[in-house]
Order: structure tokens, then C-alpha cells, then sequence
């Protein structure tokens, strides 16, 4: 009996969500502490990686699993959306605009890197193990391939177009499923690990951070102007304006989503995606609000309490990595990797040749790998001021999901043996 039909030690979600909120506490006291032993620990391996560590092994380990919980949905739907909402309420926008066009740079580098990724890393292992990546009719590896571009160019809905568009055969689509989660976790790991050697990363890469640094500062200037001691008051209406916006951007999303499915040329695609319109909304009620007096609730602690709703999803987003499937399928393991290797690859040398900043190469990826679950969550780990450039991004690559995934397959066909 295999591990994923044995049900872990937790199966319910309060005593879940107990266990990863400990672990966040514990992440949190520790890097805090004065011991030395612990500031010697997270010299090396930063905060925001064990928050996500830690639930992973957890659930390596069986005493928690993604199969038995529904936590990452609810983060997903509920928490990420408030956060975007709490997140944008005191954008610096002209900020923003002044960081430049190396951030789109980064960002378009990020799919060309996964369309022609695919491809090669097909040619690459055909030559050693053309089984790997071959199959016929339904079977067709690079059908089941094309799955992966639609996600990490866009996300879930975009992943569920390219399954309806080339048929991939569903009895393998599981498989599919785990390299796309270990693999985007694995550089996702890696990412938030490269977060705390930012400066010496972009000390290589020659770059000049200081549009990012600006942003920063002029947003935490502005937090300690209007900081103050918050009251229940101020409490229930970060609350209320958060939660309610949520709300709202579910029942908009609802709205949306019947009025695009009535048309059949957007069936498959991410304007019927109730998620991208949670998105897209909460967002938007975000930026709106920070034209009004709404915004002096970042004196309150908006965006920290946004903060504290992304942790909880770093956690959830932990929970669905399983260390102990990672050999299960080595060799569409291999071509994933690859995959996403030479994605990684592109993307470094477009940053040392324009010297763009760490931040430009980690969002601009994880905006088409991630999309609106994980991109804010890495550009908050540089700040969270800088949260709604990786949600601005998402988005754009949840518009170009399908277009840059339908390109992509098609090259993998060319090449498949």
C-alpha cells in the first residue's frame, strides 16, 4: 500500500491549520532570537523558506497531507484575495511605474524561457531515453507536456485549457500533475532562498536596485507617518474592508464567468476562470481604495495583517510538496527539471546582461510559474510594498497563458521522437 492511500496522522483541518500556525510561530520566535545558534541557522536558510519547509516535511512525513485538507483552497480563494485588497491599499503606484521596464523585461523572458523550454528539454532527453518522451494517440508525452506550459506560463484554468485542447489521456494526467508540483516547488525553494542573499545576487549580476529601493523607502516613510496604535475599530475595518471585498470579488467573479461561458470561444480560457476574476477584482478594489482616505489604514497595520494572511498560504503552498514522490516518475522528472532549468537559465543571462535586480528575475518568474498564489508571496518577501508588482504580472500571464502554452505544444510536437 502506497503512502497517498494511507491517511495521515491529522485528517482534520482545525487541528491542520493548528500545526501549521505553530510552525509559522516557531519560524518566527526563532528568527527573532538572540541565541546564536539560531542566528547562525537562518544565516543560511532564510525565514520565509521554512515556513514553507516545514509543512512540506510534515507532510512527507504523512502527519499532515494536501489529499485530506482544504486548506490551500481556502487560502487560496479567501486569504490571498483579502491580502491582495490589504496589500494594495497604500501602493505607491507612481512608484511602481518608476521601476522601469526590466520588470516586463524579466517577466517576457520568463515565457520565452518555458516556451522553448519545453521543446529543447524534449530534444535533450530523446537522444538518451526517447520512450521518455515518446508515446502515441492519447499517450503523447508532449500532450501531457503542454499541460505543464499552460500552467506555468498562466496557471490552473490555462493547465485545464491545454488538457481539453490536445486530449491528453487523463488515466496519466497525474503524473503530469506531480513533476508540475515538484518541480515549481523546487525552484520556488530556491527562490525564497535567494531572497536573503538579494544583495550579493545582485552585487553579480551588476545590478542596479535602486528604483526598488526607493519604492521601499518612500513606502515605509509613508507607514511611519501615519503609524499608530491600533483600536478595535481600526481592527474591524481592515477586517470588514478586506473580507468584504473578498466577498465581493467572489460574487463579481460569478458574474463574470456566466457571461464569458456563454460564449464558446472562451470556453477553456481564463475569462471562465472564477479564480483569475477573484484576482483581477481584489486587486482592483486595492488600487481603488488607495485613492481614498482608506489608505491611512496601513497606520493600523493593513498591510501587516495582509502579511500574515500570505505566511498562511506560504504554509498551505508547503503543505502540497511531498519530498518522497520526487523519484516516482524520474524521467518525466528529468525533462521537468530541464524544463525548468533552461527557463532559469534564459532568465540569468537576460538579468546580467540588462543587470536587473534579483527581484525582477524571482517575479517576473514565479508571475508565469506561480501565478497570483505565488508571485506577491515572493515579491513580499523583498518587501511587501513590492506585493502588487507580482500580482500585477500574474495577471498579465494569465492573459498570455494559452496563446504562449498552444505555441509551445506545438513546437514539442515538432521535436517529439
Amino acid at each position: 500500500m502506497t503512502q497517498e492511500n494511507i491517511a495521515p496522522l491529522f485528517t482534520n483541518d482545525a487541528i491542520v491549520f493548528g500545526i501549521l500556525m505553530l510552525a509559522l510561530a516557531f519560524v518566527f520566535h526563532t528568527s527573532q532570537s538572540e541565541n546564536k545558534i539560531w542566528k547562525s541557522f537562518y544565516k543560511v536558510v532564510p525565514a520565509l523558506l521554512m515556513c514553507y519547509l516545514i509543512p512540506s516535511l510534515l507532510n512527507s512525513a504523512n502527519i499532515i497531507s494536501k489529499d485530506y485538507s482544504n486548506l490551500y483552497s481556502v487560502a487560496k480563494n479567501y486569504l490571498l484575495p483579502a491580502s491582495l485588497v490589504l496589500m494594495t491599499l497604500s501602493i505607491d503606484m507612481k512608484g511602481i511605474m518608476r521601476l522601469g521596464p526590466k520588470s516586463l523585461i524579466m517577466f517576457f523572458t520568463a515565457t520565452v524561457g518555458i516556451v522553448l523550454g519545453g521543446p529543447l528539454a524534449i530534444l535533450i532527453v530523446s537522444i538518451f531515453s526517447p520512450e521518455t518522451v515518446g508515446g502515441a494517440g492519447a499517450t503523447e508525452v508532449w500532450r501531457g507536456l503542454a499541460t505543464l506550459a499552460g500552467s506555468w506560463i498562466g496557471g490552473g484554468a490555462n493547465q485545464t485549457a491545454m488538457l481539453e485542447i490536445y486530449k491528453y489521456d487523463q488515466t496519466l494526467y497525474s503524473g503530469m500533475v506531480a513533476v508540475d508540483i515538484i518541480v515549481a516547488n523546487i525552484w520556488m525553494a530556491f527562490i525564497l532562498y535567494g531572497v536573503g542573499k538579494s544583495k550579493k545576487i545582485d552585487k553579480w549580476l551588476k545590478a542596479d536596485a535602486s528604483a526598488i529601493e526607493t519604492l521601499k523607502n518612500n513606502v515605509e516613510s509613508y507607514q511611519n507617518s501615519i503609524t499608530r496604535v491600533p483600536t478595535l475599530k481600526d481592527l474591524i475595518l481592515i477586517g470588514g474592508i478586506a473580507f468584504g471585498a473578498v466577498g465581493f470579488s467572489h460574487m463579481a467573479s460569478e458574474t463574470f464567468v456566466k457571461f464569458f461561458g456563454g460564449f464558446t470561444q472562451f470556453e477553456g480560457t481564463v475569462l471562465t476562470s472564477a479564480f483569475f476574476w477573484i484576482v483581477v477584482v481584489s486587486t482592483t478594489i486595492g488600487l481603488a481604495l488607495s485613492f481614498t482616505k482608506a489608505r491611512q489604514l496601513e497606520g493600523a497595520g493593513a498591510s501587516k495583517m495582509g502579511s500574515v494572511f500570505i505566511y498562511i498560504l506560504v504554509a498551505t503552498i508547503g503543505m502540497k510538496m511531498d519530498i518522497t514522490k520526487t523519484l516516482e516518475n524520474p524521467g518525466l522528472l528529468v525533462v521537468g527539471l530541464l524544463w525548468m532549468g533552461l527557463h532559469v537559465a534564459l532568465l540569468v543571462a537576460v538579468a546580467k546582461a540588462i543587470r536587473a535586480p534579483f527581484f525582477f528575475l524571482a517575479v517576473g518568474s514565479k508571475a508565469n510559474v506561480g501565478g497570483a498564489a505565488s508571485a506577491p508571496v515572493v515579491a513580499s518577501a523583498f518587501h511587501p510594498s513590492l506585493a502588487p508588482v507580482g500580482v500585477l504580472l500574474a495577471v498579465l500571464g494569465y492573459a498570455l497563458g494559452t496563446y504562449g502554452a498552444i505555441i509551445c505544444a506545438q513546437l514539442m510536437q515538432l521535436v517529439s521522437p
